[in-house]
């Protein structure tokens, strides 16, 4: 695997992979060793290029990077803070970029720019997200934490809250636990502006994939073995009409999750976002057993080490 570009990109084999190693390093970073296979990347440099805010994609790579002896090499505002502000074109920036890192860690607003940049590219280059299309590095991790704590990725019913439609988190996730794995159900609860795209319902469809369309929360999490809540994207809408309507049910209260909702859910669900939350998720729920988005956010930095340490071992293979 050269680049790390979609979710697409991930099988059944690819992820027991990657679970593997990102057990092992996992449990080195418990036992409190600092630093994994540092002889074998010692020297190499990891290169974060990021067009978009991002904290914990960002941190994550750079700790891993650290974690396996690579120095990093970063720019966490690109579109402001790097030759992108004067028209320099994504590929320029990669082609230059080339002489300075081994791997390339990207994230832009742009669907499909990251895809671009591995066009032109000598060195692996990671998505970390391109625009509203796909993250699939947060796919990995998302499933390596449903994998840990339910014990399996399929028979699952997984719903899905918050933006929908602009959720690139989502969008990934859903492409790996449809195609890769069995008899999952999915349930997505979104006010219509930010439902779930009509491209993947279409998929959905073709591969006779059960899935529920709901507005009610409670309906939405009752019978959830994974409930994934992401923050409503309001500044993602141009249309003043549905801009009006998410207002409105952001100001219901009825997409967020607080202990009235847990009442509703399984006692063996588990809570995942993919973060920041900005209200949709009430800290009175953060002591409720239920509650992994902090287990999950800290799972990015083993999974990150262990996706690096297999595009660089395909690369030095090579």
């Amino acid at each position: 695997m050269r680049h790390i570009l979609s979710a697409n990109q991930f099988d059944k084999d690819t992820l027991g992979d990657i679970f593997e190693r990102a057990d092992f390093f996992k449990s080195q970073i418990e036992e409190g060793q600092r630093r994994s296979l540092a002889s074998r990347h010692l020297g190499r440099q990891l290169v974060t290029l990021f067009y978009e805010p991002s904290t914990r994609t960002r941190l994550s790579f750079e700790s891993a990077g650290a974690r396996l002896g690579m120095g990093v090499v970063s720019t966490e505002n690109a579109a402001e803070f790097s030759s992108a502000a004067k028209g320099e074109s994504i590929e320029d920036t990669v082609r230059v970029v080339n002489g300075y890192g081994d791997v390339i860690v990207m994230r832009h607003p742009e669907p499909n720019s990251v895809a671009r940049a591995a066009a032109v590219s000598e060195k692996p280059v990671i998505n970390a997200g391109d625009g509203g299309n796909e993250h699939p590095t947060q796919a990995a991790l998302d499933t390596y934490t449903i994998n840990g704590l339910q014990g399996r990725l399929d028979e699952l019913t997984v719903a899905f809250g918050g933006d929908l439609r602009f959720g690139r988190t989502v969008r990934s996730l859903v492409n790996i636990l449809s195609r890769v794995f069995e008899k999952n159900r999915f349930v997505f609860i979104a006010p219509p502006p930010l439902q779930i795209s009509p491209d993947i319902t279409a998929d959905l469809d073709a591969k006779g994939i059960d899935y529920l369309i709901t507005e009610d929360r409670n309906e939405g999490v009752a019978e959830a073995d994974v409930v994934y809540w992401t923050r409503l994207q309001q500044e993602r809408l141009k249309d003043s009409e549905d801009v009006e309507v998410v207002r409105r049910a952001v100001a219901s209260g009825g997409y967020i999750l607080d202990p009235t909702s847990l009442t509703f859910m399984k006692e063996t669900a588990i809570i995942m976002h993919p973060l920041p939350r900005v209200g949709e998720i009430d800290p009175d729920i953060d002591d409720d057993p239920r509650a992994r988005y902090i287990e999950q956010a800290h799972n990015g930095v083993p999974v990150r080490q262990a996706l690096l340490d297999m595009v660089l071992s395909d690369e030095q293979a090579a």
